[in-house]
Formats: C-alpha cells, structure tokens, sequence
C-alpha cells in the first residue's frame, strides 16, 4: 500500500498552481508582491549547519556541535626520535608541551619489564664489567718459543753419536731448528756477555769435518766415545778443547790449548798452541760386553772374557803405575792450519750455537737439564 505524500510536501506543490499575488498600487498599475529581504544573511554553511541536513523524510534534524580540539598527548622524545635520556629508570614526572607551546600533563615514566636499566656508558661498554686481562709480554711468548725450541733440538739430536750416525733427515730437521734459533737469539753480542761465554760447554752434535776421525774411533767395537768439550776461559783469553774415548780395558783423554782474540761482538780467532795427551786410566778389572756388532754380525765375547779373567790382577797393577806419570803435551806449529775462527750465532745460559770454517757445533753448558734429555 503506497504511503500518502507528506503534508508540507502537497502544500509546496499547490503553492506552485495557485496564483501570485498582486498588489494594487494607487495609480491603478499592478507590481507584484514580493516578501521584504532581511538586513543580514546567514553564511550558508552556516545556515545549512542551523538548518541540519534533510533526512529521507525531508525533515531536518539538528547537527551535533563539534566538539572543542583537544591538545595533543604529551612526549617523551627528544629531537631525534629516541627515549627522554634523562629517564635513567626511576619513575619521575617529565615536563613536555605541545604542538602550540602549552604545558602539557606530565606523565611518570616508569621501566618496562622487558627493557631492563642498563649502566651503559655513552661507547657501549659496561662500567661495571672489569676490565680484561693484560696481555702477555711478547718477552715471555719469545722465551716460551725458544725454550720449546732447545728441547726439540736436543731430542732430535738424542742418539746420533753426535751428529756422526745422523741421516741425512735428522740433519734437515737439525739446520732448521739452528735456524729457527738463530733468528731469536736473545744475546746479539755473545762475545761481550762473558757470563754467559765462560763455562764448559759440552758438545751434542757437529759437522765438523776434522772430528770425524775421532766419531769414527767411537763408532768401533769396544770403544765409545765419553765426551768432547770445549772450556772457555773468558779472564786469560784461552780455550780447551777436550775429547775423551773409553774401552773396556782403558780410557784415553786428549786435548789442546788455544788462545783466542775478538773479531766482532760475535767472532773470535782462534790460535792453537800445543797438545796434550793425559795417560791412559787401566781399568782394575776387565768387563767385556756379552756380545760386539761388527759388520751386522753379532760376536760373542764370553770366550774372550774367561781368558782375560786371569790377568785382573795384572791390570790393575799396571794401571796403578801408570796413573802417577804427567801428561804428555806436544807444541803446535803456528801455521794456518793451527789458525780458526768462531762465530758465534746463538747464545743463552744452557746453549751455544757456533759456527767456524769447520762446520757447525751445537753445546750444551755443564750442568744444564737439557743434559737429562741425552
């Protein structure tokens, strides 16, 4: 069923059909009527905003009057974006403005429980973590290097009869460990520190050519050789050479003097001046060795102890006769093969390393552990 049309509308539309009227003016003419305008209009937003805004059924209902703006929500922030730095956590107003430089509400501030304080400085760090340990010296990571050095110099060294049964490997791996050495040597004039020059050095391995005789003396059935030294004597400006060879009837030692003079902090020249041969220590009482290696052949010598079993009374007078007699020294000519020089690569308080126009000489100081390694 359609809906009548509304009142006010049907009157605006018989107000269209019915006539204008008109006014009679005195001089008889007719002028339409028309309604007196206002002295003021409304704006028309204005008016339309009075007026309210037509609903589907024509009528006009009031709108709601806009609320008041309300400044904006104070901030925490400073210029560049980031947290008020004056909150350090405890919980205090913050004066803030807003966008028309009007106080604002201060708000407290409080720490979250997932951003813990922190008592970092401005680089990061943690005032209250302690500081790491220092460094080790580098002093002490060069003593720490040599000191494993020497030990693996004597232990590849160990059972090579002083360089005489080294092959051709074990002295690959002697010349680099020299060299390594060398290149830390912890005394760059050794000539100078007397103190540590002066001693007994005992040798643990050469490749001097001119001692092959005596390694090779060594290397024969029944005799071994006991010790090659070298005595420096840094006060009279002497140096002895001495080797000593045993067996198991006797022990023989022979040396020979020599005066020296500094070349450089590093090299001295050598003069050698005489021989001297000590006599001969008899052995009181034979001991044969069960058996000798010659050739590769095992030989057994029990035969050859049960002869000598007898004659043990005979040694030992010989031997204390011989004991009593002095030396026997020989000069040598002052020629150039009496003349030598030494250098002097590496040295500290248990080991010199020494090079001469002979060959390289690898000591070790009486009395030093790295004795107790051989």
């Amino acid at each position: 069923m359609a809906m009548p049309p509304p009142l006010f509308a049907a009157a605006s539309h018989a107000s269209l059909l019915l006539p204008s009227p008109t006014i009679h003016s005195s001089t008889g003419s007719r002028r339409p009527f028309r309604l007196p305008l206002r002295s003021s209009r409304r704006p028309p937003v204005a008016a339309a905003a009075a007026s309210g805004v037509p609903d589907e059924w024509g009528d006009r209902s009031p709108s709601a009057p806009e609320p008041p703006s309300q400044p904006d929500p104070p901030i925490d922030d400073d210029e560049w974006g980031r947290d008020d730095p004056s909150a350090s956590g405890n919980s205090r107003p913050v004066p803030v403005t807003d966008e028309w430089g009007e106080p604002g509400v201060p708000e407290p501030q409080s720490t979250s429980a997932a951003d813990p304080p922190t008592n970092d400085d401005e680089w990061g760090g943690d005032p209250a973590q302690p500081p790491p340990p220092p460094p080790v010296p580098e002093e002490d990571n060069e003593e720490e290097r040599r000191e494993e050095l020497k030990r693996c110099l004597v232990d590849t060294v160990y059972g090579s009869d002083l360089g005489f049964r080294a092959s051709s490997e074990v002295r690959g791996e002697v010349l680099e460990l020299v060299t390594q050495l060398e290149a830390t040597n912890p005394t760059p004039e050794p000539v100078q520190a007397t103190h540590l020059l002066a001693g007994n050095w005992i040798l643990i391995y050469t490749a001097y050519s001119e001692l092959l005789p005596i390694l090779a003396v060594g290397a024969a059935p029944l005799f071994k050789v006991d010790e090659i030294s070298q005595e420096i004597d840094t006060n009279s400006m002497t140096i002895v050479n001495a080797s000593t060879i045993s067996s198991p009837f006797a022990s023989f030692s022979f040396s020979a003097t020599a005066s020296f003079d500094v070349q450089s902090p590093s090299r001295i020249e050598v003069q050698f001046k005489e021989g001297s041969f000590q006599p001969p220590k008899i052995s009181s009482s034979v001991d044969l060795p069960a058996e000798v290696d010659i050739f590769g052949q095992k030989i057994s010598l029990g035969p050859v102890q049960q002869v000598l079993n007898p004659l043990q009374q005979a040694f030992a007078s010989i031997a204390g006769s011989i004991s009593g007699q002095p030396p026997l020294k020989l000069p040598i000519p002052g020629n150039n093969r009496a003349r030598s020089w030494l250098l002097t690569t590496y040295l500290d308080k248990d080991l010199r390393i020494s090079r001469g126009d002979g060959g390289l000489f690898i000591l070790v100081k009486e009395g030093s552990p790295l004795l107790d390694q051989l």
